[in-house]
């Protein structure tokens, strides 16, 4: 009575050591990264992180007021963020150091080289009204950008920036290079403070889908145009620094286009790792 109370074995199932081994040798066998690849990867977020260094050598520069040698230092962060992606998608570094965000880091770097150390230029170079207004009107852009980078959708999955790109370091070159009354100057920050919170997409140039040819193309020439204009600092040409805004019209154009144009972005899927 003791055998009939056991209940059978299913028909034509495996014992349980048989279905060990078949999920162990069914399973994907996960390498550890070698020596070699996770020192790569450690280089590429040094690399990114040292934008931050610039920033602080730009800072220095502006206790000294030597501007050229500020956007100089800015324009050498600019390079790197625009290669770090690359070579952090060669490195494969959300694979190789998936505890490490690296896209945090390359938005505590971007935020200092992009916005902080700009909008100090833009006020200690006089380019805004003294006192407490000028203090004002430089404080609104820190805010706005610091809004702007903590949004889920900052950066789409299809690569558009949502919302002015916070691209203070270009806004603070053409403004010191251009000499425009403080006025103008204060307009054109409110206007791209404001732009920060209106949900338009902008090309993301180094990572184009869109317009990919035309965009590489321009943003090379732009390029080579603002070092040639760092060249001619303390005096930078107005007429080159006037030339060269061709691409940034382009760039402002172009991205209203593609907003208006295109369906809208998939939602992001927040991944930690890889800079942008």
């Amino acid at each position: 009575m003791l055998a009939l109370a056991v209940p059978a074995s299913p028909p034509n199932r495996p014992p349980r050591w048989r279905a060990a081994v078949f999920l162990v040798r069914g399973a994907p066998m996960i390498r550890s990264p070698r020596l070699g690849e996770r020192a790569a990867a450690w280089g590429v977020h040094l690399y990114t992180a040292s934008g931050a260094v610039l920033a602080l050598l730009a800072l220095v520069a502006l206790a000294e007021d030597a501007y050229a040698v500020a956007f100089r230092w800015l324009a050498v962060a600019m390079f790197i963020d625009c290669t770090d992606g690359t070579l952090a998608r060669r490195a494969r570094v959300k694979e190789v150091l998936p505890h490490f965000d690296g896209s945090k880091l390359d938005d505590i770097v971007d935020y200092l080289t992009y916005v902080f150390v700009p909008i100090v230029i833009v006020h200690r170079a006089g380019l805004l009204p003294s006192g407490a207004a000028g203090l004002l009107v430089a404080a609104l852009p820190l805010l706005a950008s610091g809004y702007g980078f903590c949004q889920s959708e900052a950066k789409t999955a299809d690569h558009f920036f949502t919302g002015f790109p916070s691209y203070w370091n270009v806004v603070a070159l053409y403004l010191y290079a251009l000499r425009a009354p403080l006025w103008f100057n204060v307009g054109v920050l409110l206007l791209l403070t404001a732009m920060v919170f209106v949900p338009i997409r902008y090309l993301y140039v180094s990572r184009a889908s869109t317009l990919r040819s035309a965009t590489y193309v321009g943003g090379a020439l732009w390029g080579i145009s603002v070092f040639w204009l760092l060249a001619r600092f303390p005096e930078p040409s107005r007429l080159l620094a006037s030339i060269s805004l061709l691409f940034p019209a382009y760039y402002m154009f172009a991205s209203l286009w593609v907003h208006w144009r295109t369906p809208p972005s998939p939602r992001q899927v927040a991944l930690p790792g890889q800079p942008d």
